[in-house]
């Protein structure tokens, strides 16, 4: 039993709007309330969680166990584990709200969306600032449930935006650019339904949750022909599952090349601060290279039977802004507005800020920076790391870091962000990305003028391993129980079209005959389907991947459904050295190096344990590399999956692509992912 204090109402509450640093965004504050929680010793932190959940509805509240949990701590009657003190916030009781819920740390990002919880109006801030279970264990092995519920409704359709004054069509989602940013606490359960909307011409959609493991929902990780069938023009499906995993990601089309024409956002959960403090969470800082053609043109482009460079991309985004210069258009060419405007950031003085770095681009590698700040990182993927200092974060697609920055300068200050695409490792014709951070007191109509950082430019790769280690390492077997060795190839196919390969096979989708479902109904072999890829592992207990890139271009290689180990990576041949042993190295994206000659492959070691039954993708990210087959599926367990119960949801999505595709003609020019 736990045993709480008697809650007071406070005899005035106060209603006006202030900044609410620790979240970052503007709220309407009242009195607060500290509550004094006895534990007793049989108590564990997930069921004083619990409890509070159970007993409160009034609005959002926080709690953080006493560092000193020493016998003085506790009642001198009886024997317990601590106490724990967390705070009421009892804004709700206002008569309304007064300022937007939306509104973050920044002038110009992608907007948070209202959500429908059961329960809660807010997101409880008790994960954000809780520091105790994660301290003790992985957080990629156990999850809380919190029973909450965070529905969204998005609809895909077609649109025109001009975010660098280049007018184009697009895909976007609830028509904005990026798409809203989608937020839940760690072990809450997302339900989003997904509309397909798009006309003009009409196209299948998948949402895939990138980096999410998906455990008991593997029907829910959005990959079309590999855990469901497309959602049919006009048709929507609702995706249910478990935000396992806590810090900052991104949600997007997993159709053909759709995220490259705009149908992405963030997505954040919110989890422990385990020893990192900070002031503010910025919020998601999206960086993605920009292309002026329709995607569909681009992959035409790419899958073809011409040999050539691939697409250059037109310009470099942060948070979907950037100025564009006009005089650049040919005649004939999209209308152009210049001084189209850049992303605008506050930062105040002596704080701490959090910003999220995505790279939710197509093709480019970004390099990130700030004039005159140095950052802390404190998470890498989905995995918080031990925390470190740099100069410069490097992202390739997919692949997420997150940082603290401490705002050192005068209160008047103003400064740039940038990202920059390295032209020797990535395809730009406009490669870097400016925003303005604005202190305090700095005059907002003036451009920042301050300078670069001076940084390593020379490696189209990732940072050194050794300088990333895991907060919560455990390591990866010495041996694993089977090998997968994969080669990288590019060339022509039989009749001339030019694409990507591993092992010889390039990967093209069957959107009729999703694998996984093919495998929960207990067929698991297909000797007559080569080009879907797939490896059947069996019931091995864990699984080393060793990827040799024998081409000059890099490849961020994302696997889903786990994090997995980097044992490795280089130019050559792996000596067998497992890098930063036992406290290994794991993230969802890594980059394999591109060849140094063709006798020095890039190589990259990857070792995953087989904890999670499903048809796991596994491909590069970059769009323009997996429209052209470079892809394969991970299969594991079989048996387990045979013994899955597949939605009725999912079967209905293949019946309405089914009577779509059988009636329309569904223009497949690429892999189909």
């Amino acid at each position: 039993m736990i045993l709480k204090s008697q809650i007071q109402a406070p005899s005035q509450l106060i209603c006006t709007p202030s900044l609410d640093p620790s979240i970052g965004y503007l709220r309407t504050p009242s009195v607060f309330q500290i509550v004094h929680i006895v534990l007793p010793a049989t108590a564990t932190m997930g069921s004083t969680v619990a409890a509070i959940l159970q007993s409160i509805s009034l609005g959002r509240y926080s709690i953080s166990p006493d560092r000193n949990l020493s016998s003085t701590s506790c009642p001198s009657s009886s024997r317990c584990l601590g106490r724990v003190v967390f705070v009421l916030d009892l804004s709700l009781l206002c008569p309304k709200r007064l300022v937007d819920p939306n509104q973050w740390q920044t002038f110009n990002r992608p907007r948070r969306m209202d959500f429908r919880t059961s329960g809660h109006s807010r997101l409880p801030h008790f994960l954000t600032s809780y520091q105790g279970t994660a301290a003790r264990t992985n957080p990629y092995e156990n999850s809380p449930t919190t029973g909450v519920v965070r529905s969204y409704d998005l609809t895909i359709s077609r649109g025109y935006i001009a975010p660098d004054g280049v007018n184009k069509s697009v895909i976007l989602i609830n028509n904005q650019f990026p798409g809203p940013t989608l937020e839940a606490n760690w072990g809450d359960t997302f339900s989003i339904n997904v509309n397909n909307q798009i006309t003009g011409p009409k196209e299948g959609t998948a949402l895939h949750w990138h980096g999410l493991l998906q455990r008991n929902t593997p029907w829910y990780d959005g990959v079309p022909s590999v855990q469901q069938c497309p959602i049919a023009p006009g048709k929507s499906l609702r995706y249910t599952f478990k935000a396992d995993l806590f810090g900052s990601s991104w949600y997007h089309s997993h159709y053909s090349a759709q995220y490259a024409g705009g149908a992405f956002g963030a997505l954040i959960i919110h989890g422990p601060h385990e020893n990192i403090f900070y002031d503010v969470d910025v919020g998601p800082v999206l960086l993605t290279d920009w292309y002026h053609k329709e995607y569909f043109e681009l992959v035409k482009q790419v899958v073809s039977t011409k040999r050539g460079p691939p697409p250059f991309s037109d310009n470099n985004l942060i948070n979907g802004k950037m100025d564009f210069d006009c005089s650049t258009i040919p005649a004939g060419g999209p209308a152009c507005t210049p001084n189209a405007g850049i992303s605008k950031f506050n930062f105040t003085s002596g704080k701490t800020h959090r910003l999220r770095l995505i790279n939710a681009g197509a093709e480019g590698i970004q390099r990130f920076s700030i004039d005159n700040h140095t950052m802390k990182v404190i998470a890498q993927d989905y995995v918080p790391v031990r925390p470190f200092d740099t100069k410069v974060v490097t992202l390739g697609i997919g692949q997420r870091t997150d940082v603290i920055v401490k705002a050192n300068l005068p209160s008047d200050s103003a400064v740039f962000m940038r990202s920059n695409i390295p032209q020797r490792c990535s395809t730009a014709t406009q490669p870097l990305a400016l925003a303005a951070i604005y202190y305090e007191k700095a005059n907002r109509t003036k451009t920042p003028k301050s300078n670069p950082q001076i940084y390593d430019d020379s490696k189209c790769g990732n940072d050194d391993l050794t300088i990333s280690k895991p907060l919560f390492p455990f390591p990866a077997l010495p041996n694993a129980a089977t090998t997968l060795n994969l080669d990288i190839t590019f060339g022509p196919n039989a009749t001339g079209f030019n694409l990507w390969y591993m092992n010889n096979v390039s990967f093209r989708a069957n959107f009729d005959a999703p694998i996984f479902l093919l495998a929960a109904a207990g067929n698991t072999s297909y000797p007559f389907s080569p080009q879907w890829a797939v490896n059947n592992f069996g019931s091995n207990s864990s699984v080393r991947l060793i990827i040799r890139n024998r081409i000059g271009a890099n490849h961020p290689m994302h696997l889903h459904g786990h994090n997995f180990f980097v044992l490795a990576e280089g130019q050559g041949e792996w000596d067998g050295k497992i890098t930063n042993y036992p406290s290994t190295t794991r993230r969802d994206v890594q980059i394999v190096q591109g060849s140094k000659d063709k006798d020095t492959p890039g190589y990259l070691v990857l070792q995953y344990d087989t904890d999670n039954p499903g048809v796991w993708p596994f491909h590069c990210h970059i769009a323009w590399h997996v429209s052209a087959g470079l892809y394969v599926n991970l299969m594991e367990q079989p048996e387990l999956i045979k013994k899955k119960n597949v939605p009725q949801t999912i079967v209905q999505t293949c019946r309405d692509w089914s009577e779509y595709s059988g009636r329309e003609v569904v223009e497949q020019i690429d892999s189909g992912l």
